[in-house]
């Protein structure tokens, strides 16, 4: 979320790890598990959309990859726990 101030980032944040719960699990974490899904999402969200060669530009294009991180995100955890329950 480069070239936004801290502020407009934690609402980004918020909203990117709100909506991917919506899209994965019908319903959000809670303030402070959606900003951290939706921070660390923008970042995977940023590393996927630069190795697809596409330019996330303005606050819809950095909500919109942060929401796609998010997701990903959420579904690589998932992963993970699925694989824990199982051993």
């Amino acid at each position: 979320m480069m070239g936004l101030g801290l502020i407009s980032s934690i609402i980004i944040g918020i909203l990117a790890g709100f909506i991917a719960g919506k899209i994965y699990k019908g319903r959000g974490f809670g303030l402070v598990i959606n900003l951290v899904v939706g921070l660390v999402g923008a970042l995977l969200g940023g590393w996927i959309f630069s190795l697809l060669g596409i330019a996330a530009t303005g606050i819809l294009g950095v909500l919109i990859a942060s929401v796609v991180g998010a997701v990903v995100l959420l579904w690589i955890v998932s992963l993970f726990s699925d694989f824990c329950l199982f051993f």
